[in-house]
């Protein structure tokens, strides 16, 4: 057949007597040169413009610009081009109907397709790189195209044509088009005034483009990029090459900051407030302020959710009608259709869809559609969601700085519930904004499906319908208990993690005594109880997919099985498997349902939380101070009728108060002028009304020291917090002198004069570095620093941090003691430059060496030389000769005020008072002088850095970094490790299960799975045989065909329903069975481990394996792998069945397949990058939300709100730009395998056509098609969940290869003699220790013999060996040669338990465990209770013990908070006392205990332990004067091996020196 352009069956076709423009061929010609003229302008354009871009590499954002109308013209662009590919299509079929080759019926419109691409990708070019004079072209091809097809439309009009017909309507639908866009591209022209005006406009491009950091496009990217997220792409690929960090994705566009959003939520609340301001009792509501603030995206969304939902039904019907078509055709064959002639070559609308082809292309066309629409609503939802969750976190973080102290310290706020708020409440509600445009869609999804399914099946469809519908409230019942399960869950792993965290903090100690067992049965009961509850929560997960499985297959039982039995005419496959999708469609909104609704109760409780936290009270506003007013933490536990004795008594003397008589600075007499803060008449009160403070009247002279003291509770920090206006003021005033405003200090810095340096009682640290904890946002002056932390004796702490001042402390970092922490609070005063300082009671932690230092150095030469207003608070009497004003407190009144001299000359009962106060304090100032607590504080921190072996450490950590720098060379290898899946660690997971339950899970899935398909197949060959056989069989055959149809039919739905329940049961069963498996073997193993494994291993760490990756392992594993699974398998089963049907569809998908294959390849490293992400930008985010309300008082009153907000808003930022570039990244995913399955659908509904065998399973093979678009996404996305997952069950899988000790012995436990060791007699025989094999030794062949019933103390400085000689006794360190004979058994031989439970052993740090008194003494249960009344009295704790409520039942709290360090040492020693042992060794447990508490257990020592060996390590050398033997230890050496009195004989000798040293 030759071709022609007009065709060459028609003489009249070039025929032109009529007019040219009558000629049908000449017109459709004339449409072809607008396209051609558009092709000839633009192409060259193009290619110079994309030379000289390649050699600019990429052209960076800061040029692009949005022309006026951008968006219309991409939605108009895009429509034209479906016009044209209808044009195209109609042209085709028209064409297939002549006799000869038309090409004047399609060309025309091909050309047109190509033209509108190119007018597209032309203008893309021409916005990005700003050069509007170019669009000139485009106006002039509208115009044309615009002219030639209005003449197109004026000839059908003359001729007659119908309006039904299909050509006549695309004709003049083009014509609209085109017009339209001319009247865009007028626009742009009036608008940028590029040609035709004078003076052209200048436009810049938005700021966010012009700020490099900007990297989330979203919103300035063009239209096609926004619904395909184009721009993601090479943040995906950059991600291959390396991790993503936060450089990588930038800043949040200014639209999306919290700050933005919270300026618009303030608004909108703010407008609230104001309506129902007059009406008292109701109370402004959050939900219209949100709606003001952020409806119009949830419009927005909305909007494309119907649209999506609506052409997710053409999938239904154009499945039927495909199938109807193909079965017409095959029916119809022996017809021979009449060929129509070229004058009558109209297509009506009807005919054009009745062509199978084209509603495979339409099905194609409206999938995509559906699919980006429907990410569009996610999408803008999500970034609403993200937008409303950062202006919620603004409002609750002002509120917080605003909250009033007495809220706070009354309870009514606990730091908890703004915790909640910050971390849940949020949450909430941007989850409940996620979901909520399914709340209006869905009732609209299931009107339209249940009346589609009617028009498909009558009245059986609303059976089936009925199902579904009552079955869903059980659905929501599920979802109500999970919830309930889950809360149970949580409760009971925080108790396993409580008691987890206190065995590992008391590790060495359990592992001394024996009792690891026990503690470890305790941790495995808890874990008992939350692995029941946890079943609960596994099978009513398991409930609920199976419900979600079973409901369609119930329901298109009930519907079929109806169908047959109530209507005479045979099923037809069209029919059938039209109503299989609807089913398929109609589940889903109804499954969400129950979530949804869940979502939305959760959503309306957290409002009403977040309004009463918004409307609670808020402090006053302190006019007088200026600036910004805020919130205090420091609570009232200043109640005014709290007596105790008044004064630390524990503190020396130095400066008698006679000693005042000296000549000092004369003082001034204080003038008005002099006053920095003065106080008339005031009353104050912690909002309860009850004044606290009453009566005040003080002044506090400017750049003087003014002290104020009294008792315990008096009101004397509630009297700083008074003047900080932190209290409610009842009446009177308190006035702050205006000092010239601007007041030069020493340094030339302009001192804030409204701001005050606060140190508070209870030290508050930021979680920061010690530098920045100081600094506190002031500029960085080394002298003054230096000055600072040396005044407060900083440096030797500061010395011993890993990282100098450049350590994180606080709550996350490395924890500090008390006298640390207030340190550094008073040097966070001392360097803020501020006329006047407040320091509340700073010296109550710190020891006396320490506060004689602080004194001199910080305050009297520090402060004084910068003539600052010191107000300070203290207990130390001995200070008053310094200060210039003292004021006197008593139960909350001012006692007296005035300076020293005065109050002597006034008030000498007053003044005597103190003076024997004094003394008191003098008396016990010698016993104290011993005690140095900062050294000891020094030392615990050593320890805690830095443990025993550090040397040997330091030689470990140079070979592993030798290592990690080998690694570093090929970094090949780390990207294949990140693109790779760990399948070595989801077998080890499976397995863990057993291999019972994987067995039985992998069958009943293929099991499920093919009855599944099963059912369908069923399907397609009972409607395609009642098809055939219709016409040929009688009533009888047919009954009995559809009974047997029907009844197979039945037994397969009832068999997959049933399997669907096993399979969702054995995948959680063996879940619960790998978490119960994995923890047992991890707490067992870490219980087992040697002592040096804890102390090379951070505790945090060890407790994360039980608390972060054990929660995953036993809530989020279980249901990812079975969603994982389902969707692989249902894909799977797909793709087999379609091949089946088509094999032809199998070469189509090797393309698809690679395009798959690579597209989840990079999303899973993107993803899990960005997960990782977000993950870590949200902790800093929660704990600074609640440092700051811990740290209120402080903050305002340096007044830094500002800066913490500022800190707020950048935190959430950060935190929202990482999951909004999450949430990106899915909807990038998602977009992708969706247009993959559009193709699959395409590829299958072709060859199905072409090639099928009949409608049955042409029918199928598109049912299946359609449901891999709902899954694809699912396989990638669980598998990059999975993939990130498994990471904890790696993590665990590290430790549970370590070694274990040894506890198995060569004697067994029943040959060792029941009283073993009866005498107590050691020999150490050339003994040498190390801590691992790979180690130096530390003991270096060491002899000794000790006596029974010796007192042997041993001695040496730090690292000599005392303690590992004393852990060798136990075992607890490789003994490699020579041995420890103790009673005539060579220790090494015993079982360990059996060796260390018959040895005692007291610590250095007192260890008392959370339960009962009787319980830390006797775990074991093995003693009664005279026995352990008798060990108390001898550690003279009976008294104390008796008279706790309850006696020996009374509590000991977490780590034995409520008992002194003192009392905490001699339980221990109660401890050691009630095990019978003839061996006890003291590991420098005097090292932490004050005098008195030493001097009593010295005391026992000699008494009640007379008969037992006592070896005792020392560090203060004149506890083992008394001992009958002493041993001096170096470097793993004895040095000196003799009787105390002996070595004090040599002048000369090591433990002569020691003893000079100590006294």
């Amino acid at each position: 057949m030759r071709l022609a352009f007009c065709g060459n069956d028609n003489a009249s076709a070039y025929n032109i007597s009529a007019g040219v423009l009558r000629n049908v061929c000449f017109v459709d010609a004339l449409n072809l040169v607008p396209h051609v003229f558009l092709l000839f302008i633009t192409f060259p354009i193009l290619f110079i413009g994309w030379g000289s871009q390649s050699s600019k590499v990429q052209i960076h954002h800061n040029t692009w610009l949005h022309f006026p109308g951008h968006n219309l013209r991409w939605i108009l662009t895009f429509t034209l081009l479906f016009v044209h590919v209808c044009e195209i299509a109609e042209g085709i079929v028209s064409d297939t109907q002549m006799k000869s080759r038309h090409l004047h019926l399609f060309l025309p419109a091909i050309m047109g397709f190509v033209a509108a691409t190119v007018s597209i990708v032309y203008y893309h070019n021409i916005e990005t790189s700003n050069f509007p004079k170019l669009l000139l072209a485009l106006f002039l091809y509208w115009i044309m195209a615009f002219v030639t097809k209005t003449i197109k439309l004026v000839r059908y009009c003359q001729d007659g044509v119908p309006f039904s017909q299909l050509r006549f309507c695309i004709t003049g639908i083009m014509v609209i088009l085109y017009g339209l866009l001319m009247a865009v591209e007028i626009n742009v022209i009036r608008v940028r005034r590029y040609v035709f005006f004078m003076n052209p406009q200048k436009v810049k491009p938005p700021e966010d483009l012009q700020d490099l950091g900007v990297r989330f496009l979203q919103p300035f990217v063009n239209l096609l990029s926004k619904a395909t997220y184009w721009w993601m792409n090479t943040l995906i690929i950059s991600a291959h090459k390396k991790p993503v960090d936060l450089k990588a994705i930038g800043k949040l566009p200014i639209a999306m900051r919290a700050l933005t959003n919270y300026v618009c939520l303030k608004e909108a609340y703010e407008e609230q407030k104001k309506k129902v301001a007059d009406q008292p009792n109701r109370s402004p509501s959050i939900w219209l302020a949100m709606y003001s603030a952020f409806g119009r995206p949830i419009l927005l969304s909305s909007t494309f959710r119907y649209l999506a939902d609506l052409l997710g039904f053409a999938g239904p019907l154009c499945i039927s009608g495909i199938v109807q078509g193909f079965q017409n055709t095959t029916n119809n064959t022996n017809i021979t259709e009449k060929v129509k002639d070229s004058s009558n070559s109209y297509l009506s609308s009807e005919e054009f869809l009745r062509n199978v082809y084209v509603l495979a292309v339409l099905l194609f066309l409206a999938l995509i559609l559906q699919r980006t629409f429907l990410q569009a609503s996610y999408y803008v939802t999500t970034e609403t969601g993200i937008n409303l969750r950062g202006a919620l976190l603004a409002m609750i973080y002002n509120k917080i700085l605003r909250l009033s102290t007495s809220n706070l310290s009354m309870g009514e706020m606990t730091l908890g519930q703004i915790n909640n708020l910050v971390a849940i409440e949020t949450n909430q509600l941007m989850w409940f904004l996620f979901l909520c445009p399914n709340l209006w869609a869905m009732p609209v999804q299931i009107i339209m499906g249940v009346i589609l399914l009617y028009n498909l099946l009558g009245v059986s469809a609303l059976v089936g319908a009925a199902v579904i519908v009552l079955l869903a409230p059980i659905q929501y019942f599920i979802a109500t208990k999970l919830a309930e399960a889950q809360k149970s869950t949580l409760d009971y792993s925080t108790e396993r993690l409580k008691k987890t965290n206190e065995i590992l903090k008391g590790i060495k100690l359990l592992k001394l005594y024996a009792w690891e067992h026990i503690f470890c049965t305790s941790v495995e009961e808890t874990r008992m109880k939350e692995l029941t509850s946890l079943k609960t929560f596994a099978l009513h997960t398991s409930l609920s997919i199976f419900m979600n499985a079973a409901i369609p297959i119930a329901a298109v039982l009930a519907t079929f099985v109806t169908y047959a039995y109530t209507t005479d005419k045979p099923l037809q496959p069209a029919q059938a498997f039209a109503s299989l999708s609807l089913f398929h469609i109609l589940v889903t909104p109804l499954f969400l349902l129950s979530t949804v609704v869940r979502f939305a109760v959760k959503a309306i409780v957290s409002v009403q939380k977040l309004n009463e936290f918004l409307l609670s009270d808020e402090i006053g506003d302190d006019s007088w101070r200026g600036g910004d007013s805020s919130v205090a933490y420091e609570s009232c536990k200043k109640h005014t009728g709290l007596h105790t004795k008044a004064i630390n008594r524990r503190q020396p003397l130095r400066y008698q108060l006679e000693s005042y008589e000296q000549p000092r600075k004369p003082t001034r007499p204080v003038e008005i002028d002099d006053i920095a803060i003065k106080v008339t008449n005031g009353y104050f009160s912690w909002g309860s009304g009850l004044a606290t403070l009453s009566n005040i009247n003080i002044r506090i002279p400017t750049g003087q020291m003014t002290m104020i003291v009294g008792q315990v509770g008096c009101g004397k920090s509630s009297l700083l917090l008074a003047i900080l206006g932190e209290m409610q003021t009842l009446e009177g005033k308190v006035h702050w002198s205006k000092l010239p405003d601007r007041q030069m200090n020493t340094e030339g810095y302009f001192r804030n004069r409204y701001s005050v340096a606060y140190a508070a009682q209870k030290p508050w640290l930021l979680n920061a570095t010690v530098e920045e904890n100081i600094i506190f946002g002031s500029p960085f002056n080394k002298q003054r620093y230096k000055a600072v932390t040396d005044a407060c004796s900083l440096q030797p702490d500061i010395d011993l941090l890993p990282f100098g001042d450049q350590t994180e402390i606080g709550e996350r970092g490395i924890n500090l003691s008390g006298g640390q922490r207030q340190r550094i609070c008073v040097a966070r005063a001392l360097y803020q430059n501020t006329n006047i300082v407040f320091l509340d009671d700073p010296f109550s932690a710190l020891d006396i060496h320490l506060s004689d230092h602080l004194m001199q150095e910080g305050i009297l030469k520090f402060l004084q030389e910068d003539k600052r207003t010191l107000v300070l608070v203290t207990h130390k009497l001995q200070y008053l000769p310094h200060a210039d004003w003292i004021i006197a407190m008593k139960d909350g009144m001012v006692l007296r005020e005035g300076t020293l001299k005065d109050i002597q000359n006034k008030d000498v009962e007053l003044y005597e008072h103190w003076k024997t106060l004094m003394n008191r304090q003098d008396q016990e100032l010698e016993k104290d002088m011993e005690a140095d607590q900062t050294t000891l504080e020094r030392k615990t921190l050593r320890r805690a850095m830095y443990p025993r072996e550090s040397k040997s450490q330091l030689e470990d950590e140079d070979e592993e970094e030798e290592e990690e720098e080998d690694e570093d060379d090929n970094m090949s290898t780390v990207l294949r490790l990140r693109t790779k899946m760990p399948w070595k660690t989801c077998w080890r997971y499976l397995t863990s299960g057993g291999f019972f339950l994987l067995f039985l899970m992998i069958f009943s899935k293929l099991l499920k799975h093919s009855v599944i398909v099963a059912i369908d197949y069923w399907l397609a060959t009972w409607t395609s045989m009642d098809n055939v056989n219709d016409v040929r069989s009688t009533d009888d055959v047919k009954s009995t065909n559809k009974t047997y149809h029907v009844a197979v039919f039945s037994i397969l739905s009832g068999a997959g329903i049933v399997l669907c329940l096993i399979t969702s049961l054995t995948v959680e069963w063996m879940g619960l069975t790998a978490a119960k498996n994995l923890h047992h073997n991890l707490l067992n193993k870490i219980i087992l481990g040697p002592i040096r494994f804890f102390d090379m291993t951070p505790l945090g760490l060890i407790l994360n394996r039980f608390s972060a990756d054990t929660n995953i392992i036993d809530q989020h594993i279980p249901p990812t792998l079975e969603s994982l699974t389902r969707s692989t398998l249902l894909c799977l089963s797909a793709i087999g069945m379609i091949s089946y049907a088509t094999p032809w569809f199998l070469v189509a998908l090797v393309p698809l397949g690679i395009a798959f294959y690579f597209i989840q390849k990079y999303f899973r490293v993107a993803s899990k990058d960005l997960q990782e992400l977000d993950d870590s930008t949200q902790l800093p985010l929660l704990c600074h939300f609640s440092e700051t309300a811990e740290g209120l008082t402080t903050i305002r009153a340096f007044r830094h709100e500002a800066r913490f907000k500022q800190r707020m808003l950048e935190l959430t930022d950060t935190n929202n730009i990482a999951y909004l570039f999450l949430s990106a990244a899915n909807r990038w995913l998602e977009v992708r395998t969706d247009y993959l399955g559009a193709c699959i659908v395409l590829t299958a509904a072709v060859t199905s056509i072409t090639e099928g065998p009949h409608s049955g399973f042409v029918g199928l093979g598109l049912l299946y098609a359609l449901t891999i678009t709902n899954y694809l996404n699912w396989v990638v996305r669980n598998l990059a969940d999975l993939e990130v997952q498994m990471g904890a069950v790696k993590k665990v899988h590290s430790f549970l290869n370590m070694e274990s000790e040894n506890y198995d012995g060569y004697l067994d436990p029943s040959q060792v003699p029941k009283d073993w060791p009866q005498e107590g007699e050691i020999k150490i025989e050339n003994l040498c220790v190390r801590y691992e094999n790979n180690l130096k030794p530390v003991l270096k062949h060491v002899k000794a013999y000790i006596k029974p019933g010796q007192k042997v103390g041993i001695c040496g400085r730090t690292g000599s060996g005392k303690s590992s000689l004393s852990l060798a006794f136990f075992r607890m360190v490789d003994i490699f040669d020579g041995r420890i004979v103790i009673d005539g058994i060579d220790i090494s031989k015993l079982p360990l338990h059996t060796l260390r439970s018959r040895l005692s052993i007291i610590l250095q740090d007192p260890i008392l465990f959370s339960g009962s008194i009787r319980f830390n003494l006797d775990p074991e249960c093995k003693c009664t209770d005279d026995r352990l009344w008798e060990a108390l009295e001898i550690a003279q704790l009976k008294n104390m013990v008796k008279s706790l409520p309850g006696g020996l039942d009374a509590m000991v709290t977490e780590g034995g908070e409520n008992f002194s360090v003192g009392q905490r040492q001699l339980f221990c020693l109660a401890r050691a006392f009630v095990r019978k042992s003839s061996i006890l060794i003291m590991d420098e447990a005097t090292a932490s205990i004050d005098m008195a508490t030493e001097n009593i257990l010295q005391k026992v020592v000699m008494t009640a332990f007379a008969d037992r060996t006592v070896v005792t390590i020392a560090h203060r050398v004149h506890t083992i004067l008394t001992a009958d033997l002493v041993i001096v230890m170096k470097r793993g050496n004895i040095l000196e091996y003799d009787t105390p009195e002996n070595l004090l004989s040599q002048e000369d000798g090591i433990f002569a020196s020691f003893v000079r040293a100590d006294m």
